[in-house]
């Protein structure tokens, strides 16, 4: 058994009012496979991850309404994500028989709470994107 502080450097962290160790940082690639943290948040923190869960966030659709909702994303990486997705237990996939047959996909419990964390940083988002556009000119162009 691998101890936890071995598997991840340990980070205080601030979270609902409390600190917290939360283990981050790792030594080796085996290390970072077993971290806890980085598993999770790796199949969860993607661009089309973040936005499939936000966009099941009012309720249950189908697989075309769900491509139509996103918009740009492409049929197979939509599909290879609801995979992940359903696999790790954050949305369920139902299929109704047809003709013709139905696929459809509504999040989990785990899946709604995800969206209660993820809607925060939406907004923040939205909020500050004319400061990031700002930091990028500056960035690219810097004044001197």
């Amino acid at each position: 058994m691998i101890r936890r502080s071995r598997v991840c450097i340990p980070v205080l962290v601030q979270f609902r009012n409390r600190f917290d160790m939360l283990p981050i940082g790792v030594h080796s690639d085996a290390e970072a496979l077993l971290c806890p943290i980085r598993t999770v948040l790796s199949k969860v923190t993607g661009k089309w991850q973040i936005i499939i869960v936000l966009a099941l966030a009012e309720g249950p659709l189908r697989f075309s309404a769900l491509k139509r909702t996103i918009g740009d994303v492409p049929q197979r990486v939509l599909t290879e994500n609801l995979r992940n997705l359903q696999r790790d237990g954050y949305l369920t996939r139902t299929v109704s028989p047809g003709p013709p047959v139905a696929v459809s996909y509504e999040l989990t419990a785990l899946g709604q709470e995800l969206v209660t964390l993820l809607k925060p940083i939406v907004f923040w988002a939205k909020d500050n994107i004319e400061t990031v556009k700002a930091a990028r000119r500056d960035y690219e162009c810097p004044a001197g």
